[in-house]
């Protein structure tokens, strides 16, 4: 029964120690998708007719899963635009 005691106890160290792990990572995947999401917002539209761009259905789509937390999602379409008009992608960095 000692046994079982040290097992529970190490497990949940070891979930504890994993946790901050977990959360960092979705804070950079937040950052990191809503970089794409402002450089395809800004670079890779369509023209408008007053000089800018415009994000067409699958932009607006992939934006909206970043910003509801569905950051997988959205970085595989923003990715996608990007390098389909040409951009070198950002790396990702750690949250400050």
């Amino acid at each position: 029964m000692a046994h079982d005691n040290i097992t529970s106890i190490l497990l949940g160290a070891i979930a504890l120690l994993l946790l901050p792990l977990a959360t960092w990572a979705q804070a950079n995947d937040s950052a990191y998708c809503a970089e794409l999401g402002e450089l395809v917002f800004r670079y890779a539209g369509s023209p408008d007719g007053n000089g800018g761009t415009r994000p067409d259905f699958a932009t607006i789509e992939a934006i909206e899963n970043c910003n509801k937390g569905n950051t997988a999602a959205g970085i595989k379409v923003l990715e996608q635009k990007l390098r389909s008009n040409g951009f070198t992608l950002p790396k990702r960095t750690a949250p400050a």
